[in-house]
C-alpha cells in the first residue's frame, strides 16, 4: 500500500495550533495511508497551548507524532522587537530547526516518503524550506474564505497597482464603501480588518503573507461550502489563487486546552460548568475572542454595558494581558469602537426567541453537521485534497 508522511507546522497560539492539529487528525482518520509529524515552535511567552500539547504528547501514536523544536539562541532578543517584527523574526528563527528535521527525516533509512509540508497561514516563510527539499506546501487557513479573498485583493492593490491600503483607515476614507469580489455586498472601509490597515508593520506583514500563499499547492480553509458559497466560488474561479479545499468545521470537541472545555466529565466540578448546567438550553451568550485577542478599555466597557443591558445570560472569557505580552493578533487600540447600543442590538437579534437570525443560525448549525459527514461538501473536499496529495508525492532522485 502506498503510504505518505506529512509534516504539519502550526503557529503556537491556541487559535492556530488547535485547528491545525485537529485537521491533521481528521486526515489520519479519513485515510490510513497517512502519517503526520507536528512540529511545535515553542513561543517565549505563554500562549495557552501547554495543556493541549501535553495531551497530544500523551496520545501520540505511530501515525501522529509531536516534536517540540528547540528555541533559537537569541529568543530573548526577539521578544524586545515590535509585535509584527517579532512575528516574522520568530518564525525565521525556527527555519534552521525545521530544515534539519526534514533533512533527517528524508535521509532516515526505510522512512515513509514525505508527501509535503502543511503550514499555518502565518508561517509562509516555511515555504522556502519546502522548496529547498522540492516538497509541495499546503496551507491551513484558520480564517474565513471571505477574509482570504479580501486580503488577497488588498495585496493585489498594493503590489500590482502600487496603492497604499493603510490610507483606507484615514478619517477621510473611513466612510467609503469598497467592493470586493469575495463579498456579496460592499464593505465599509471602517470595518476592514485592523491588521491590513496597521501602519506599524501589520499591513506589510499581512500583504507579504497573502502574496506568498499563491506559491502553495493548495489551501485548506476551516469553513464549509454552505456557509460561504459566494467567497468559495470566487476563490475557485480566481486564477491567482491555488486550489481551495473547504474542510470545516474543524473542531476540538474533546477539549485539552488550558481551562474548562466541552470535555464535561473532567470539569464537572468547575463552578462555570455547574452554572451552565443550571441554565435553560440555548439561553447563554458566550464571548471569547481567542487566546491572544485583546481590546482596549473603552471597547471592553462597551461590550460589558451591552451584555448587561441586553438582559440575556452571558459567559465572557476575559483576561488581563500578561506583562510584556505580544499583541500581534490583537485588535488595534486605534480601531473604531463599536458602541454598546450596536452590540446590544446584535445580541437581541441573535438571542430573542423567534428572530430570523436565530432561525438561520440553527439552520446553519445543521448544515455544518451534514458538511463533514460522508457525502457532505467538506467530506468531498477533503477527499479531493487527499487525492491531490497522493498524486503529487515527490519521487526520489535516481
Amino acid at each position: 500500500m502506498k503510504t505518505a508522511e506529512l509534516v504539519f507546522i502550526p503557529f503556537s497560539a491556541a487559535g492556530h495550533l488547535m485547528p491545525v492539529v485537529e485537521s491533521a487528525k481528521l486526515l489520519l482518520k479519513r485515510d490510513h495511508r497517512f502519517s503526520v509529524t507536528v512540529l511545535i515552535m515553542k513561543m517565549p511567552m505563554d500562549t495557552g497551548v501547554t495543556d493541549y500539547t501535553q495531551s497530544l504528547d500523551r496520545d501520540s501514536t505511530d501515525r501522529l507524532k509531536l516534536v517540540e523544536l528547540p528555541q533559537a539562541d537569541n529568543i530573548l532578543e526577539l521578544v524586545r522587537l515590535p509585535p509584527f517584527a517579532f512575528l516574522s523574526a520568530f518564525i525565521n528563527s525556527q527555519m534552521t530547526q525545521v530544515r534539519s528535521f526534514i533533512a533527517d527525516t528524508k535521509n532516515r533509512p526505510g522512512s515513509t516518503p514525505l508527501a509535503g509540508i502543511v503550514i499555518d497561514m502565518l508561517n509562509t516563510a516555511m515555504i522556502d524550506v519546502a522548496n529547498e527539499f522540492k516538497l509541495p506546501t499546503y496551507v491551513f487557513y484558520i480564517s474565513s474564505a471571505a477574509f482570504l479573498g479580501i486580503t488577497s485583493d488588498l495585496e493585489s492593490l498594493s503590489d500590482q497597482h502600487g496603492q497604499d491600503v493603510t490610507v483606507l483607515s484615514d478619517d477621510n476614507s473611513c466612510d467609503k464603501e469598497l467592493s470586493f469580489p469575495s463579498f456579496v455586498n460592499p464593505v465599509p472601509s471602517k470595518v476592514l480588518p485592523s491588521v491590513v490597515l496597521d501602519k506599524e508593520g501589520g499591513s506589510t506583514t499581512q500583504m507579504s503573507m497573502s502574496k506568498r500563499l499563491r506559491e502553495t499547492k493548495g489551501i485548506m480553509i476551516n469553513t464549509f461550502l454552505e456557509l460561504e458559497p459566494h467567497a468559495l466560488k470566487y476563490l475557485s474561479d480566481d486564477e491567482k489563487t491555488p486550489p481551495v479545499y473547504s474542510v470545516g468545521p474543524v473542531l476540538n470537541v474533546k477539549g485539552g486546552g488550558d481551562g474548562p472545555s466541552t470535555c464535561h466529565s473532567e470539569y464537572s466540578d468547575d463552578p462555570v460548568i455547574s452554572w451552565l448546567d443550571d441554565q435553560p438550553p440555548s439561553s447563554v451568550v458566550f464571548l471569547c475572542f481567542g487566546s491572544m485577542g485583546t481590546f482596549d478599555g473603552g471597547q471592553v466597557k462597551e461590550i460589558a454595558n451591552a451584555l448587561e443591558s441586553s438582559g440575556h445570560r452571558f459567559l465572557w472569557s476575559l483576561r488581563r494581558p500578561e506583562a510584556g505580552e505580544k499583541e500581534f493578533l490583537s485588535t488595534s487600540t486605534t480601531a473604531m469602537v463599536v458602541t454598546s447600543e450596536e452590540i446590544e442590538n446584535g445580541i437581541r437579534r441573535l438571542m430573542d426567541s423567534g428572530s430570523e437570525r436565530r432561525k438561520k443560525v440553527k439552520e446553519m448549525k445543521e448544515k455544518s453537521r451534514t458538511a463533514v459527514l460522508e457525502g457532505g461538501s467538506s467530506y468531498a473536499s477533503l477527499g479531493s485534497l487527499i487525492e491531490d496529495i497522493m498524486d503529487n508525492i515527490p519521487q526520489p532522485a535516481v
